[in-house]
């Protein structure tokens, strides 16, 4: 396993990815940072794509979080969502029912919002733009504040 640290204008975020991709991004900051495990290695070479989407989304710029490679580990039902979620546009939001709805499953409401707060590539797996059927900001694992200054930096 290998990870890097990426500076973000929102604080400190972490990368670890295998050969096959991604496998966990977390704001440092957050109520879910990163544990970096003692035999991983720490180098920005596997990571130069995801850092230069990195560095293009905080300049803000719209980069395509799909160009990416993943390797992400659930359920065939949290990977149906987390795929979803990339469908996303970036700077639109869709609802939790939305997102059911789009997986095919219209009544797995909860379950849904289960697997997005599961997701262990937020920010680059875009769970931040999934809000509440009345519009309200709800549940990320980096805080509502976080959520709210993503959303922010997509919609300028």
């Amino acid at each position: 396993m290998h990870y890097t640290i990426y500076s973000s204008p929102l604080g400190a975020i972490a990368l670890a990815g295998t050969n096959q991709g991604l496998c966990q991004v977390d704001f440092q900051n957050s109520k879910r940072p990163l544990a970096i495990a003692a035999d991983w290695m720490q180098s920005d070479a596997p990571f130069k794509s995801a850092l230069k989407t990195l560095d293009n989304y905080f300049a803000g710029n719209k980069p395509d979080f799909n160009e990416l490679r993943y390797d992400l580990h659930g359920t065939p039902f949290q990977k149906a969502v987390w795929e979803f979620l990339l469908t996303i546009p970036c700077g639109a939001t869709l609802t939790y029912k939305q997102v059911a709805e789009g997986i095919g499953k219209p009544a797995a409401i909860r379950a849904v919002g289960t697997a997005i707060g599961r997701n262990p590539v937020s920010l680059l797996v875009p769970c931040h733009r999934v809000i509440g059927s009345n519009g309200a900001l709800t549940g990320y694992a980096g805080g509502l504040e976080l959520k709210a200054k993503l959303l922010d930096i997509e919609l300028n």
